[in-house]
């Protein structure tokens, strides 16, 4: 799936039909954003996922894969080298549920004798991995670099892949993309490390247009 804006607008403009940014402290003081934060508002560039909201741009196509119970749990924005998954779940109000994730995707790592160093980053400790893979019948590597950021009893993590896990940087399209989703938790309760499920959009508009 990839996803169209309707009309020709200006960059200009789709700014300006965005709400006013709540300010926020911390890691997140330039997104991603809780929906009680920010509101896409009539920006045509934002689609609405039900647990996400994300915004597309040109030069990113949007994945929504179907797991094996035919939900949906992840976006992928994906370009030319390079992919960004996007998954949600439910957190606690005290946060630290990033802290527990990490060791149990540490540890996954070494039982798959991978490679995994975990570094500081822009939101905080991250993880950038290589694990074995066949690749055309000869041995290979798949990289990837985690982040897990948290928010108001929710927890996103992002994964880079493809060039964007070889190489990490804290600048560019994909992460312009995690810095835009504003995720909507919603006010029933859920299980810790419950998937936030997500659902096609309502329209199917596709891709961003420059004329």
């Amino acid at each position: 799936m990839a996803l169209r804006r309707r009309k020709k607008q200006s960059d200009e403009a789709q700014d300006e039909q965005v709400t006013e940014v709540q300010p926020v402290e911390g890691v997140r003081h330039l997104g991603p954003w809780d929906s009680s934060e920010r509101s896409p508002g009539d920006d045509p560039a934002y689609v609405d996922l039900g647990a996400l909201q994300v915004k597309v741009r040109l030069g990113l196509n949007l994945e929504m894969p179907v797991d094996e119970s035919d939900e949906i749990g992840s976006v992928v924005f994906v370009t030319d080298d390079s992919a960004l998954e996007l998954r949600a779940f439910a957190a606690n109000k005290s946060g630290g549920l990033w802290d527990e994730v990490r060791d149990d995707l540490i540890l996954e790592v070494e039982r798959l004798n991978g490679q995994c160093e975990q570094v500081d980053g822009p939101f905080g400790p991250e993880l950038h991995v290589r694990v074995p893979v066949q690749v055309e019948g000869e041995e290979g590597f798949q990289p990837s670099r985690i982040i897990g950021i948290e928010g108001p009893r929710w927890l996103l993590r992002a994964t880079f892949l493809g060039d964007a896990g070889l190489n990490p940087k804290d600048d560019g399209l994909l992460m312009d993309a995690l810095r835009d989703v504003i995720v909507v938790r919603g006010s029933e309760p859920k299980l810790l490390r419950e998937a936030l499920l997500l659902t096609p959009p309502s329209s199917d508009t596709v891709v961003l247009d420059d004329e």
